[in-house]
């Protein structure tokens, strides 16, 4: 055994072994008490029951018996250190195998819940494949991005109550429509319901009102990564977003993932950004490796049917956090902010089901089927990986979701 492996069963060289180590919130059928978990392979560890063999007062064990993980992102980044330390120990020396295996759950015995209490929910613009794409649709005789597109990371706020964990079944949307060729507006189920293959970034220590956060700040404020769909109504969001931008059309539903991947578990994956050109202003400002190298998958009804590549993304996530901040706005425990839909420059890397059928003008097909926007009964689920620190990969907390027809 290596030091990069763990003895519990299955764990070893899996997508889930010491170099992931993801937090995530989860009951037990004998206890509904929800507590905070880490995975390991094709199991939860049952944190807080562990940690009180070894000190029944341990300050470690009192947050992770809370019901979320907002306390123990509260603590901060020494305090996120030692923990992960302490649990990769525990769960790569056969010494402590006896122990703690009692505490060990096996993933399809427990049930897994939203992983944190949400403030603020903001959700960036951040790919330039994407914007162009949209932009050639929506403005054919005008450039595709707008002036301040590569000026500043465009985003907009989103709406904290309606982030769903992953598998919750999505409701089709009602609003108003109008399209191009009809006179006035109707009332109704959206026509064209979407999807967005999204990054997922956590806050876990706020800042101060009137203090700006800076990009090289990003990792003392920032705890984790997770799966991110951001739904959206495509024909309700068409007719609605002038002047102010997304409103209904975006705020029914947001799914993320039960996981949230720590940033110690990424640091293989950082990369170059794609090139930023002007070159930003100075509180924009990041060293070149400020990317990140993840793959996604979307799968439609369990059909792949579009690779994603994070590392193409314009924006990197520390330039999104500090733009937040710019202001004098301030974070808090438990903010979101997506990445905006992950796209690269291939139509086989296209995130959003908008850009695959462009706009319902060119549908894509699914074992014969043409297919553009989603109908009632489909399943969309997202997988993500990145380069583990071990020299494999890891996974990212997958993120899946059924629309239900309008009620």
């Amino acid at each position: 055994m290596t030091l990069s492996t763990s003895w519990v069963d299955g764990a070893a060289g899996s997508l889930f072994d010491l170099d992931n180590l993801p937090y995530g919130v989860f009951s037990t059928r004998d206890d509904g008490a929800r507590r905070v978990g880490v995975r390991i392979g094709d199991h939860v560890l049952d944190l807080a029951t562990v940690a009180e063999v070894g000190d029944p007062a341990s300050a470690l064990a009192a947050v992770w018996r809370t019901p979320s993980l907002n306390a123990f992102m509260a603590m901060g980044p020494e305090q996120w250190t030692v923990a992960r330390d302490w649990i990769t120990e525990v769960l790569r020396d056969e010494l402590h195998a006896e122990r703690t295996s009692p505490h060990l759950h096996r993933l399809d015995a427990v049930e897994l819940h939203l992983p944190i209490e949400i403030g603020d929910y903001v959700d960036f613009y951040a790919s330039l494949q994407h914007a162009s794409n949209v932009g050639r649709m929506f403005r054919p005789d005008q450039e595709p991005l707008l002036p301040n597109w590569k000026h500043l990371p465009v985003g907009y706020h989103g709406r904290s109550g309606t982030v769903v964990p992953s598998g919750t079944d999505i409701v089709r949307p009602c609003g108003q429509r109008k399209a191009p060729t009809e006179d006035s507006p109707t009332f109704g189920p959206s026509r064209r319901l979407d999807i967005e293959a999204e990054l997922g970034f956590v806050v876990g220590v706020g800042s101060t009102l009137g203090q700006r956060v800076g990009t090289d700040a990003f990792a003392d404020h920032t705890f984790g990564v997770v799966g991110l769909n951001d739904w959206s109504a495509r024909d309700i969001q068409a007719w609605e977003y002038v002047p102010l931008g997304p409103f209904l059309g975006k705020s029914f539903a947001t799914s993320i993932s039960h996981w949230v991947t720590p940033l110690a578990a990424l640091d293989a994956a950082w990369t170059d950004l794609p090139g930023q050109d002007p070159e930003p202003l100075d509180y924009l400002r990041v060293e070149r490796r400020s990317g990140l190298d993840i793959e996604v998958e979307v799968l439609l009804n369990d059909i792949v049917v579009s690779r994603p590549p994070y590392s193409s993304m314009y924006w990197s996530p520390a330039q999104m956090l500090a733009h937040t901040t710019a202001n004098g706005a301030s974070v808090r425990t438990g903010d979101l902010w997506g990445s905006g839909t992950i796209s690269g420059g291939e139509p086989e890397q296209r995130g959003s089901f908008l850009e695959l059928s462009w706009g319902g003008a060119e549908p894509f097909t699914v074992f014969g089927v043409e297919r553009s926007f989603l109908e009632d009964g489909d399943t969309v689920t997202l997988r993500y990986t990145a380069p583990g620190t071990s020299g494999g990969r890891i996974a990212l907390g997958e993120v899946t979701g059924r629309v239900l027809p309008a009620t």
